[in-house]
């Protein structure tokens, strides 16, 4: 597991003029309104058990301290009730987002409020590459001014890839530091008779998706967190050369028969749940997966991380000097009015406790630069943290800021085809029209 570096500093924020007991050196002085007691909060979001009663341990911290009363709400039909309310004119104070494309969607119909720039001020100081989590929150307003509209809380990281500790000993392989060394080691494993990679896009109705990421990452890669926005938008058309390039650089791996377990024929029909299984295998089928931190879940009953498997960044080409991207997702936090309340609790979601509270229950992930990070469940999280502290440039899965059509159908399908022989261009051309279609 890689070395985790300790964190400790000094941060004074104003949320309610009460004071909290941190852990670590931290020591926090708020100013505001000491007391909101008689006030009372709704917040409405997709967290179903287990974890909306972890998020209501953290909002007891909230009512301790201010005397306001905070009432969550789950529903795993969030994404079409939030549009009811909004329309109906009844939205929670706060809504937990799943992805950043359906606030943006509610923000353009005036139903979400934009933030103050004292809690904009504080996502940029809080967070590692705070400025990318400001421009995933930045949306159109109605009049089609860009307003910045939420803070994330709790996020997942997908640039990993995963490996067999034993089998790296073994073998004398390290840790690879750019993709320049990613593809050397690749080559050296093959060349001493090993697979490097297991890859699988099975997923039913969604097959495809795993390649996506892929292609995100790829492009995170080699051109700049501008770019990716463009084409993540469509102001870069999906069959633009730089496009066309990523996919093929995908194609090294993934339809390269030496590079890949059981084949590039493989790559296709084995289900992304089922593709890890060879780093578990004696001999081992692959070395390494790239995966996103979910991955673990369907590893063999009784893997232990750290000792039968561990995970490493998906590096960066050396030669592009674009920093240490990272490709992730997550739930953001929007409110629907200017309340005094409602600010508040934005500025505590900020707060480290805030963090540390959910970070304790296991499956919180935050970029918070200032948690005290022996706060988190297991070394795994650990270990992802400082992949998100390390990070210069955060993106969301761009597929799923995507039209539904493409993001989750004429992309899914068409790396799907490319894997099975189409050309690059002819999928890339696809997907535009499919684009521009609508369909």
């Amino acid at each position: 597991m890689k070395l985790i570096k300790t964190l400790t500093a000094f941060l004074a924020i104003s949320l309610f003029g009460v004071s909290y007991a941190n852990a670590g050196s931290h020591e926090y002085t708020y100013s505001g309104p000491a007391d909101l007691s008689g006030e009372k909060l709704t917040i409405f979001g997709p967290w179903l058990a287990p974890q909306d009663d972890d998020f209501r341990d953290v909002i007891s911290i909230f009512e301790a301290a201010t005397g306001a009363s905070v009432e969550y709400g789950g529903s795993d039909e969030f994404e079409s009730i939030i549009n009811i309310d909004c329309q109906a004119g009844s939205p929670a104070d706060i809504a937990v987002f799943p992805q950043p494309g359906l606030a943006a969607n509610i923000a353009a119909t005036g139903c979400l409020k934009p933030l103050d720039n004292d809690i904009k001020q504080m996502v940029l100081d809080n967070y590692a590459a705070g400025q990318s989590w400001v421009d995933l929150t930045t949306y159109k307003d109605p009049a089609g001014f860009s307003k910045f509209y939420g803070v994330f809380y709790r996020v997942n990281v997908k640039s990993l890839v995963w490996y067999s500790p034993d089998n790296f000993e073994d073998n004398g392989y390290e840790i690879p530091e750019t993709m320049e060394d990613l593809l050397a080691l690749a080559d050296q494993m093959v060349s001493d008779g090993n697979t490097p990679f297991c890859i699988g896009l099975g997923s039913g109705g969604a097959t495809g998706w795993p390649a996506t990421d892929w292609m995100e990452d790829i492009m995170l890669r080699t051109h700049s967190p501008n770019t990716y926005d463009r084409w993540v938008s469509n102001e870069m058309k999906f069959n633009d050369q730089k496009v066309i390039d990523a996919m093929e650089f995908f194609g090294s791996i993934a339809l390269n028969d030496s590079y890949v377990n059981g084949g590039t024929k493989a790559v296709a029909t084995t289900d992304f749940r089922d593709s890890p299984n060879g780093l578990f295998t004696s001999p081992a089928e692959c070395m390494m997966h790239r995966q996103a931190s979910f991955i673990p879940a369907f590893f063999p009953e009784g893997s232990e991380a750290g000792v039968d498997y561990d995970f490493f960044y998906f590096p960066p080409f050396a030669s592009q000097n674009l920093g240490k991207p990272v490709l992730g997702a997550g739930t953001l936090m929007a409110a629907t009015n200017d309340r005094p309340i409602t600010t508040e609790f934005m500025k505590f979601l900020l707060h480290t406790e805030a963090n540390e509270r959910f970070m304790e229950k296991g499956g919180f992930l935050t970029p918070h630069k200032f948690v005290d990070i022996d706060k988190y469940s297991s070394e795994t999280f650990k270990g992802l943290h400082e992949i998100l502290i390390n990070a210069t440039t955060f993106r969301f899965d761009g597929s799923d800021l995507m039209p539904g059509w493409v993001g989750a159908g004429s992309f899914w399908t068409g790396m799907v085809d490319y894997t099975n022989g189409k050309s690059a261009k002819d999928v890339a051309d696809e997907i535009q029209a499919s684009w521009e279609a609508g369909q």
